[in-house]
């Protein structure tokens, strides 16, 4: 740690030293030129590059930029979308268990995990919260639910890869900035925007409506202003898979199977097989609203508030072979087959006293918020000062209301057999016996208890900066900021479960899709029946009762489902900006001080210990106080080697929390495989101690080639390890042994370099690639033995190419990642496999008031491909292709 901190002193002593000897060339602030670069009008393609590459051109630090001009020609519909192509970032479709999707929902960088990666909208914090059931409690990260942030919100997007101290800490690989437009900064004095059209779902087979609009209104003296956005956008979604819930298990040496057959001893064998169905309709809605006033010519207000739901209403099925319930207690018929530790193929006669298959159908109404509303005021003091302050309130909120759950054993004496392919392709299964509705032999329903997550922050900043008209030191920013936040899940009511068999046994039922599955191959079940959500719906509401509160023995509040995490955060910082005759940059210093309460429980036996109780357990009520104070130094270089040739050096110290669930959750088991996850109230905060050092060439207009090194130190990076504990059975009504994942800090490192070319070839033709290469590591040793690093991907690349004239436009791009560790299922680390997608999007412009679009997304219809290590996989999903066709008003 030492030698860190003395290169980071000895970067920031060198250009102290430097600021002495050169002097200043251009004193205009960098926020005013940044605003210079924003007045400049620019529509489409070319446009929309120009003004980017002028935007990082421009600034001191290592930036990528995307315009809204840009992201009105890419083939992107929510944020993250449209930042995947840019160089070292990285997007995922989900944030816990919930598996791959067709929209990317989180933002990472440069081969990190996405909690890691900081997301501010204007400058400030987002409440963010989670539509999936383990979002909302289990696994809760500190990254942002892109879902909810349409691409309409965006004016542009910064992407800090570097540190600056006037930059809000938290993000250790860097920073997400949405900036969104403001009613003073457009041309005219009235516009008017609107879109209507459709999307087309391959899988599902819907079309559904999407719709935004935008009303901006400015007086002629531009002294007021006001904006109003909405939108309104509906997706049906239907994802097809072969899931493996919890991975493989492994055959215990004192088990029936093992002691006829000695070789079976600790052989990893499938627990569940499943044919999985999940459908689920997206219901986006909101706006923003933005109002500005300028009662003087130095001083302007502004009063911001955003609202964005989703209504996500899902329904899972899946059909699964239970090996579990046979594969340890029953000997395989002779030709089974034992590769690499691994039972890849065995078939098992019928056994009249056991079921072979397992049938889950889940139901969940659920829902997600994000809101925020701001006050700010930027007061230029003199022409040497300004002073600015901003006062702001944000909330998510992440909920299941209801779950109707069914869980039906059948296959009854069947038998059953397999055959693995490793993670090339699905697993070929088949159960025997009868598998109808009238084959159930068994009825359950678990986990019927609503579930909401809770993401709140307050805040105040005051900035200020100093100009300065001679010598090297331009200006000096300084200024502090204080939040209070709080993340907290809950689980207060639940459901008692009477006699719902009897009332769904002869309930409706529809059938899985002709073609279900057709997209990723394998032999498995196909042609299923599932009870009908309105069936489920009714036979469970009628047989339950609801409590709520009831803390009793018999109640059902969730005690062990609930935490929450409290963090007070005062932040001040220093940073001076130089400028020379072919340089500039800036050093600074910024102090954290955060104060962090953690309120959790822990399972206890005795009723004498406990201080809460009710039908799930007993517990006892946990509380952790930590409380972290560090200074954060930053330096950034920028050389002007010749008119269009650029080097950049930065060093840095970065901090970010641990995640929410991974401070506060409560240990939680699952009956089926007697796994299990929890938290860990002492973990350490991640340090990072970053370089980064690029080279840019702006060889021509629109034109880049540019090569960038990395470097992260990350000390007490968060892990996940297992140990035995003791949990409280819903089974057995007692207390058993698990085997829980626990959060634990270790060191990790990653280095990297990133590769980007831009060119425009004629007038209207253009192509642009990236390439970034990631190396990372951990101290830490998973259960496999490796010493991966979560969320690193080595290698990602984007290539595309555009057409554009003043009436057509065309644009394609293929995205690539590389596989990556995301975490553990169960005791287990999992994977997710290299996957690559194609997009396009076409433009066409009758008029000047109204043009139309066609986007189509996953063109080549991806298998997103999970794994265990490479001989056995997890799930294998397929999302379909997504069409988008839109009409566009402007006036």
């Amino acid at each position: 740690m030492q030698v860190r901190k003395n290169v980071l002193t000895l970067s920031i002593v060198a250009v102290l030293g430097m600021a002495g000897t050169v002097h200043a060339q251009d004193q205009k602030p960098a926020d005013q030129r940044a605003k210079d670069l924003d007045a400049v009008v620019v529509t489409g393609i070319r446009g929309a590059q120009e003004k980017s590459l002028d935007v990082k051109r421009e600034a001191n630090s290592h930036v990528e930029v995307v315009t809204a001009e840009d992201v009105g020609k890419l083939p992107a519909h929510n944020v993250a979308d449209t930042l995947q192509r840019l160089p070292g970032v990285n997007i995922s479709s989900s944030s816990a268990d919930e598996g791959g999707f067709d929209e990317a929902d989180r933002v990472s960088l440069r081969g990190t995990s996405p909690s890691l990666t900081q997301t501010l909208i204007n400058g400030h914090t987002v409440g963010s919260a989670d539509w999936f059931v383990l979002s909302q409690g289990g696994t809760v990260g500190r990254s942002v639910s892109y879902t909810l942030l349409p691409s309409e919100l965006v004016r542009s997007v910064e992407v800090h890869k570097s540190s600056e101290a006037k930059l809000q800490d938290g993000g250790t690989t860097g920073t997400v900035n949405i900036i969104t437009r403001k009613p003073l900064e457009f041309a005219k004095e009235l516009t008017l925007e609107g879109s209507a059209g459709l999307v087309r779902s391959d899988n599902a087979g819907a079309n559904d409506p999407q719709l935004a609009a935008l009303f901006n209104y400015r007086n002629t003296d531009s002294t007021f202003g006001v904006m109003v956005q909405a939108f309104r956008q509906k997706r049906s979604l239907s994802r097809q898979a072969q899931e493996i819930p919890g991975g493989f298990f492994q055959i215990s040496p004192t088990s029936v199977a093992a002691l006829a057959h000695p070789d079976l001893a600790n052989v990893w064998a499938p627990g569940l097989l499943g044919s999985t169905l999940f459908e689920q309709t997206r219901d986006r809605t909101g706006g923003l609203i933005e109002l500005q006033f300028k009662p003087a010519d130095n001083l302007t207000l502004g009063l911001n508030g955003f609202s964005s739901k989703l209504k996500a209403d899902n329904y899972n099925r899946n059909f699964m072979l239970w090996g579990g319930n046979f594969a340890a207690s029953q000997s395989p018929n002779p030709g089974y087959v034992v590769k690499d530790g691994v039972l890849v193929s065995a078939t098992y006669a019928g056994d009249p006293n056991k079921d072979y298959a397992v049938y889950d159908m889940i139901s969940r109404e659920a829902v997600a918020k994000s809101s925020y509303v701001t006050f700010d005021a930027d007061w230029q003091i003199n022409e040497d000062f300004n002073a600015r302050f901003q006062a702001g309130a944000t909330s998510g909120t992440g909920s299941t209301e209801r779950q109707f759950i069914a869980e039906v054993t059948l296959a009854h004496g069947g038998g059953a057999s397999w055959n693995t392919h490793g993670i090339d392709a699905p697993v070929d299964w088949s159960v025997g016996g009868n598998i109808t509705p009238s084959g159930v032999t068994g009825f359950g329903t678990w986990g019927n208890q609503q579930v909401t997550g809770k993401d709140k922050e307050h805040w105040v900043n005051l900035d200020f900066s100093r100009y300065f008209n001679g010598g090297a030191l331009s200006s000096l920013d300084f200024g502090a900021r204080y939040a209070d936040h709080t993340r907290e899940a809950l689980s207060p009511e639940g459901a008692s479960p009477g006699n719902i068999w009897p009332a769904l046994q002869n309930g409706a039922t529809a059938a899985y899709p002709s073609d279900f599955a057709s997209g990723i191959g394998g032999n498995f079940p196909r042609d299923l029946w599932y009870f009908t959500t309105d069936a489920m719906k009714q036979a469970i509401l009628a047989n339950s009762t609801w409590l709520s509160n009831n803390d009793g023995p018999t109640g059902r509040h969730n005690f062990g489902g609930e935490w929450k995490v409290g963090e007070k955060n005062f932040a001040a910082y220093v940073q001076a900006n130089f400028e020379g005759d072919r340089w500039s940059g800036n050093v600074g210093l910024r102090y954290v001080n955060i104060d962090q309460d953690v309120n959790t429980y822990q399972s206890v036996s005795n009723a004498a210990n406990a201080d809460v109780q009710s039908l799930f357990g007993m517990w006892k009520r946990m509380y952790t106080n930590n409380k972290v104070s560090r200074v954060l130094p930053s330096a950034n270089l920028k050389f002007k080697l010749t008119d269009d040739l650029l080097f950049r050096f930065a060093a840095s110290q970065t901090q970010t929390l641990p995640d929410y669930s991974a401070l506060g959750a409560s240990s939680w088991g699952s009956d089926l495989n007697k796994t299990g996850g929890g938290g860990n109230p002492h973990l350490k905060p991640v340090l990072s101690t970053n370089f980064d050092a690029s080279l840019e060439w702006y060889f021509m207009p629109r034109g880049l080639v540019s090569v960038a090194a990395y470097s992260m130190n990350l000390k007490d990076f968060v892990a996940f390890g297992t140990e035995t504990q003791m949990l409280f059975s819903e089974l057995t009504h007692q207390l058993e042994a698990y085997n829980v994942a626990v959060p634990v800090n270790a060191n990790g490192k990653v280095t990297g370099l990133e590769l980007s070319y831009e060119q425009p070839i004629g007038d209207n033709f253009g192509i642009n690639a990236n390439y970034t290469y990631a190396d990372g590591s951990a101290a830490h040793t998973w259960a496999d033995g490796s010493h991966h690093l979560l969320g690193t991907s080595k290698n990602t690349y984007n290539v595309g190419a555009y057409f554009e004239n003043d009436t057509f436009g065309a644009r394609v791009s293929y995205t690539y990642r590389s596989a990556f560790l995301i975490g553990l299922s169960g005791a287990n680390p999992y994977y997710q496999d290299d996957f690559g997608t194609v997009s396009a999007s076409l433009s066409y412009k009758a008029t000047d008031w109204l043009s139309f679009s066609l986007d189509a997304l996953n063109l080549n219809n991806p298998t997103y491909k999970y794994y265990q290590n490479a001989a056995i996989p997890t799930a294998f999903y397929s999302n379909g292709r997504q069409y988008y066709l839109n009409a566009h008003l402007k006036f």
